[in-house]
């Protein structure tokens, strides 16, 4: 319903001037809309509708990048920076349309020309640019579990609901459990482990392991996994008998999907980038 307002708006600033009028003053009205003040706030309400919700759409992906590192460990985190990019295409994509909208109401004809072309050509790139992530990486268009909620959250309800209380017996037990899990079965070699992977692995309630992780060991579930990672390269980085094996074939074997995100994580760990790190073995 707060979606409609505007719309409803919209529709209301013309009912005087347009809707209930004769035939001839409806076209005498369309035939110099541009100067009608009708219109212009007509183009301020999309406007500004537009721009609430790019500004909401920035917001939800700041909330939904802790939700990715809660609960993620690879691929998924690369569609968190394909939503972002895609984001700020479109929103580069409406501030060229403000500007032709903008050229309208002044008199400036060939500018607005431009301003047209330039903004089918970037819709055009747009769309080619989409298209192209669609076929070369369709993983970054699975859904993602829109069940999950951020760890201060889980807290928040258990506090209400009065249930949540400190056992570290309990908790001790729950983080040898997992920490042998990590040993004996490795599941971050696979790019795409989730935390629910491992909550039905270890046979725990998946609000259960994402406070042992994000909240009692204060880390996130994606620096959780990789430090393992890390950790399994480093070991192959000292191996003499591996001394042949690339860095790009490292990354792959411990789990990551992309050189970028293991340079980071390896920094991050470390305190040094790969090569740099097997050059002082």
């Amino acid at each position: 319903m707060l979606h409609i307002i505007p719309f409803l708006l919209a529709n209301l600033i013309l009912i005087p001037r347009f809707y209930i009028v004769d035939l001839a003053s409806k076209i005498g009205f369309l035939s110099q809309s541009s100067s009608r003040l009708e219109i212009q706030l007509n183009h301020i309400l999309i406007h500004s509708q537009i721009v609430a919700y790019i500004i909401a759409a920035f917001l939800l992906l700041r909330k939904a990048k802790r939700v990715y590192l809660e609960n993620y460990a690879g691929a998924n985190i690369e569609s968190l920076n394909w939503l972002l990019q895609f984001t700020l295409a479109l929103s580069g994509f409406y501030f060229i349309a403000l500007a032709k909208n903008v050229f309208k109401f002044i008199e400036y004809p060939h500018i607005l020309e431009w301003l047209k072309i330039g903004l089918f050509l970037f819709e055009l790139l747009i769309i080619s640019w989409y298209l192209y992530k669609a076929l070369n990486n369709p993983s970054l268009f699975r859904n993602v579990d829109s069940k999950l909620k951020l760890v201060k959250d889980i807290i928040s309800e258990k506090k209400q609901s009065e249930q949540l209380v400190t056992n570290d017996k309990e908790h001790s037990e729950e983080l040898v459990k997992l920490k042998r899990y990590m040993v004996e079965k490795n599941p971050f070699l696979n790019p795409d482990l989730t935390i629910q992977d491992v909550a039905t692995d270890i046979e725990m309630p998946v609000r259960d392991l994402s406070l042992l992780i994000n909240h009692t060991l204060d880390q996130h579930f994606y620096d959780f996994i990789n430090s393992y990672r890390i950790e399994r390269a480093m070991d192959i980085l000292r191996d003499d008998t591996k001394s042949k094996v690339t860095i790009l074939e490292i990354l792959y074997e411990v789990g990551f999907n992309s050189k970028s995100s293991f340079n980071t994580a390896f920094k991050k760990h470390t305190g040094s980038t790969p090569t740099a790190y097997r050059k002082t073995l």
